[in-house]
């Protein structure tokens, strides 16, 4: 009982204090609801962007993929290190500069307005299909795990995930559609430093007890136990071959970093571009620190359980919770781990809502439509996806490799495709809009038929690297058939400063230093036995 008090009481909190820093804000204009006035300070971008990125399935699906394969995946995290310094130091201040409020303006700026309403397709369909479920479906896991959701109602495991999914996605659903973006920043930065501390307290408490008082002991028995779970350097067969690093790997994270919508979206918010850089590069170095919360506990939760959670390795996460956290603060956490999911699930709404109203509404449906008449479209838009994301949740269960892996392939038949055009779109003047819907096709047709028809034997994050280097050559070839016919250049609309961060370029080389460090340090430790 003390545990379901806490964890409402946390909620509740959450809800209020949001409310509170809203209570004045103007969200019936256009950039007060989708661009939260753009007001956010770089904490508050930071703390957004953490928890708009890391969710459950980081928490159950990093931590189950851990567990199993060790310190390998932790490449997902520190490498994004590197793609938020080019996010503030390259693209983020090209963003502010054309004052826009989605990526694919973005594409229709350099290529066609074709070009923008495929992206944005692509984008909804992509956030809809595979985030969106897969973010509620761990949810609905790990709550479902604590309080016992199906033993309390007296129905089966899958009813009460079932249950839990629809409570999920209603609660999220009324911070995205009546709050904007300025709520779900907000309910972000609170939970997104809550789940900073309550994660670090899982393994600390893990340690301190296997260290009997001392973590410091309990991390070197956890290592003495299993050395070879703290290598970094993954093998040609595993599920993360180091190689990956040097092809598919850096597209994807580029991709993630500077070009989705999902996240940049918190930096197209910013007051300035100080502000801006101020938070992806703080996000560089919470992202360094975040493994300790989404890797290192599924490796002790191998000290504690051997292999015998392998078949069912998401389920590990939550089964740690309950053993080392008191239970009084079980209530807490879960608490934190709801504003987890809540926060990836209004930010992607939000994020859909603003590229469906924007990219597609406004330009194809309503091309004289009022911002009153934008933010109800978009509300309507949340409401819609929210309702399909519940319903195609429990789709997403069983997966073989775990749910992070699952979602990262699935990624891929998006990612990949809009990364290679907007890439080409800021750095190969000569590639045309014709040569960018060709390689958007192309790529999306060949990761599909290579990884979910024929299911070619190569790591699918090395197929991401054929992929991209095929729409290179796809926009090049096409490109000299049916050239530009239009110059690009990026003109600035002076709607915010664009005075660099002081302290812009120092904080980007500490984190490409530490980002190598870490790969050196661990590699050697992970095969010194």
């Amino acid at each position: 009982m003390y545990t379901v008090i806490t964890f409402f009481a946390f909620i509740g909190f959450v809800a209020f204090y949001s409310w509170y820093k809203l209570r004045k804000e103007d969200l019936n204009s256009k950039d007060g609801y989708f661009l939260g006035g753009r007001s956010l300070t770089g904490v508050v971008i930071a703390g957004s962007m953490l928890l708009t990125n890391i969710s459950t399935e980081h928490l159950i699906g990093m931590n189950g993929s851990s567990y199993k394969n060790g310190f390998i995946i932790i490449a997902w995290e520190v490498t994004s290190a590197l793609a938020l310094v080019g996010a503030a130091i390259y693209f983020v201040p090209k963003y502010l500069k054309m004052g826009l409020t989605t990526i694919p303006q973005f594409l229709e700026e350099r290529f066609d307005s074709t070009t923008r309403t495929l992206v944005a397709l692509f984008l909804m369909i992509s956030f809809v299909v595979t985030l969106l479920p897969i973010v509620l479906y761990t949810g609905a896991i790990n709550l479902e795990s604590i309080f016992n959701v199906s033993e309390v109602l007296e129905v089966s495991k899958d009813r009460g995930l079932w249950i839990t999914v629809v409570i999920v996605g209603l609660i999220g659903s009324i911070y995205a559609i009546f709050g904007g973006l300025k709520a779900v920043a907000v309910s972000d930065t609170i939970n997104g430093y809550g789940l900073l501390i309550g994660g670090l307290a899982i393994p600390l408490i893990a340690l301190v007890s296997i260290g009997d008082g001392n973590p410091l002991s309990g991390l070197i028995k956890v290592y003495n136990h299993s050395p070879e779970k703290f290598n970094v350097i993954g093998a040609k067969d595993s599920v993360l071959p180091f190689e990956v690093l040097f092809t598919g790997l850096i597209i994807n994270q580029l991709y993630f970093w500077c070009m989705n919508q999902t996240i940049i979206q918190r930096a197209l918010g910013a007051k300035n571009l100080v502000e801006a850089q101020k938070g992806l590069l703080f996000t560089g170095v919470l992202k360094i620190v975040v493994p300790i919360i989404i890797i290192l506990p599924g490796v002790i939760a191998f000290y504690y359980y051997g292999d015998s959670l392998y078949e069912n390795q998401d389920m590990i996460y939550p089964e740690l919770i309950k053993k080392v956290l008191p239970v009084g603060l079980v209530g807490i956490f879960a608490a934190i781990v709801m504003g987890a999911v809540l926060s990836t699930f209004n930010s992607v709404l939000n994020s859909a809502a603003t590229i469906f109203t924007i990219d597609i509404y406004k330009r194809h449906l309503g091309k004289h439509s009022g911002d009153s008449k934008l933010v109800n479209i978009g509300k309507l838009t949340s409401t819609i996806l929210a309702v399909f994301a519940i319903l195609v949740a429990p789709m997403v269960a069983n997966a073989p490799d775990g749910l992070y892996q699952l979602l990262q392939q699935l990624n891929g038949i998006f990612f990949i495709p809009i990364a290679s055009i907007m890439l080409a779109g800021f750095f190969l003047r000569k590639i045309s809009a014709t040569g960018a819907k060709a390689a958007l096709v192309v790529g999306l047709m060949f990761y599909i038929l290579c990884t979910f028809i024929f299911k070619v034997n190569i790591h699918f994050v090395h197929i991401w690297g054929i992929e991209f280097l095929l729409n290179l050559a796809v926009m090049f070839i096409v490109s000299h058939f049916y050239p530009a016919n239009k110059p690009f250049e990026i003109k600035d609309l002076q709607i915010l400063e664009m005075k660099p961060w002081r302290y812009a370029k120092a904080m980007s080389v500490f984190l490409c230093v530490v980002t190598v460090l870490i790969y050196i340090w661990l590699g050697w430790i992970g095969q010194a036995k």
